[in-house]
């Protein structure tokens, strides 16, 4: 049985979890912009996994309805909203004012597509909450969300709309109290944020302080009027291990969960706090961090688990896929499974990856005061903070559709401006190979509303070991995988039969 807190559930539910999984297809073909760090393909490579090791048939899968422009507002403004709605990669030259003011360029590029790909992740997160509410799953998964610092009115740090409080929204139509917990090496700023004075939502996160986005996330910020104190930041220093983490997370989660007493938590598991992360500083294993999954999971608790950061993704899609099988309650084996992206995952093949020698800058005696401290914060929260009775808002209902073909819908300063391009073949464009799974029993298919397609995703080129993307200039070919063997055949084949046309 799983050590955890007074809530832990006896006998055989102690290990089995209804769990419900949302994935889209299409997420994996958005691209933010050449060289940017962040990259949906890397969710794709995790569902990839997730399939090949058999843990979708122990979950029920379902695809995300696209929210509309009026449950996004539900949180957003209504002028963020239209304006995400509207701008595209020809007209944001129009509206130069507007990207300025809604901070969108560098960090966050327009791109094709990126109002549908803000419904689709949005929707998986809303989904989720959706779920817990009906009572139809004991933990609901969508790695696709978690971008946790998109604001009401404005995006960040690669985040334009906040899935993360859209779905705490809908988890409070039904819970009293939500905890939202947020292990990505950033600061969960946009959520705490948007719940600083409320005492509904207690938001508990562990992220590098300092010189570091978003720069917020100090331990003396602890939350405003009503919500004093329901506000807990761990600020922590390059290094960290997966003992030093645990030895901070379980007891700070261990006392939350006795005082604050939720009725459903939220877990951002942004994956940029895995050692080896291309924008991180942390020396997390998969493992370790997937002990912070394996911990909520214990205290049987209706849970959201949701993505986030991640920018090495070979080792984003190991940690979601083995985050998902401690879901599930399996322990998955080692060697990889062969894949589509086997390749990614060399010279290992391995679903775990060993910690680097890095120092922990984090010492005993810091870590223990900072514990300490938060500690101390929670012996003055009010013990289970009652809700006074109030109308509930209606719930969230999503258009009932006939059944589709799902494939032919439409397609869809963090960063200081580096490269982040073809440094490996993990780094390449997004190539769909995903498993046609819609024909396994139990695939919940929840069409959405119609959408204007996106435009194709433009390609650029890039020299590799593992092939050449050829130019979005060759439209003909656009997206085809062209391997240096294949060019020498096609070559070759050129030549035979022009000699046989000159005989003739």
């Amino acid at each position: 049985m799983e050590e955890s807190g007074n809530s832990l559930a006896c006998g055989p539910d102690g290990s089995k979890r209804r769990v419900s999984y949302f994935y889209d297809s299409d997420i994996g073909n958005y691209y933010y912009s050449q060289g940017h760090p962040m990259k949906p393909h890397r969710i794709r490579m995790a569902h990839s996994l997730i399939v090949h090791y058999g843990l979708d048939e122990k979950m029920d899968v379902c695809r995300p309805n696209l929210l509309q422009s009026r449950e996004l507002r539900v949180f957003h403004a209504d002028d963020y909203i239209s304006f995400l709605q509207s701008v595209t990669p020809e007209t944001q030259h129009e509206q130069l004012r507007q990207l300025k003011r809604f901070n969108v360029g560098e960090d966050c590029p327009v791109f094709d597509g990126l109002y549908n790909f803000c419904q689709t992740y949005a929707g998986g997160s809303v989904g989720a909450a959706i779920k817990l509410n009906n009572k139809e799953a004991d933990i609901a998964i969508n790695w696709s969300g978690g971008l946790h610092h998109a604001k009401k009115c404005e995006a960040s740090g690669f985040c334009y709309v906040n899935d993360i409080v859209l779905a705490i929204l809908e988890l409070l139509k039904v819970h009293q109290r939500v905890l939202y917990i947020d292990i990505d090496i950033h600061h969960g700023d946009g959520v705490e944020e948007a719940f600083y004075s409320t005492d509904r939502v207690m938001s508990v996160s562990f992220h590098k302080f300092g010189d570091y986005f978003p720069g917020t996330g100090h331990l003396k910020d602890i939350g405003y009027g009503k919500g004093k104190y329901y506000s807990l930041n761990v600020p922590l220093n390059d290094g960290i291990d997966d003992e030093s983490y645990k030895n901070l997370f379980r007891p700070i989660i261990q006392k939350v969960m006795e005082i604050y007493q939720p009725e459903a938590v939220v877990l951002q598991c942004g994956a940029d706090s895995l050692s080896g992360d291309r924008l991180g500083c942390f020396n997390l294993s998969v493992k370790g961090h997937a002990d912070c999954v394996r911990f909520l999971r214990s205290f049987n608790v209706p849970l959201v688990l949701v993505g986030g950061g991640g920018y090495t993704i070979r080792n984003v899609a190991r940690c979601w896929c083995y985050e998902t099988a401690v879901a599930v309650g399996v322990e998955p084996q080692d060697k990889l499974p062969y894949n589509e992206y086997y390749e990614y995952f060399g010279p290992d093949y391995t679903l775990h990856v060993a910690p680097s020698n890095m120092e922990n800058q984090n010492s005993t005696k810091e870590l223990a005061k900072i514990r300490n401290t938060l500690l101390e914060q929670l012996k003055r929260i009010q013990h289970v903070p009652s809700v006074p009775f109030q109308e509930r808002p209606p719930d969230t209902k999503f258009p009932e559709e006939d059944e589709e073909d799902y494939e032919k819908r439409p397609k869809g300063q963090k960063w200081g401006g580096e490269y982040f391009g073809s440094e490996s073949d993990e780094e390449q464009k997004p190539q769909n190979r995903d498993i046609d799974i819609s024909d396994k029993p139990g695939i919940r298919r929840q069409s959405p509303p119609n959408v204007e397609a996106p435009k194709k995703i433009k390609l650029e080129e890039e020299d590799g070991d593992a092939g050449i993307v050829v130019s979005s200039h060759f439209s003909h070919f656009e997206g085809l995988i062209f391997s240096p063997k294949l060019f020498s055949s096609i070559f070759c084949l050129y030549q035979f039969l022009s000699c046989l046309v000159s005989s003739i």
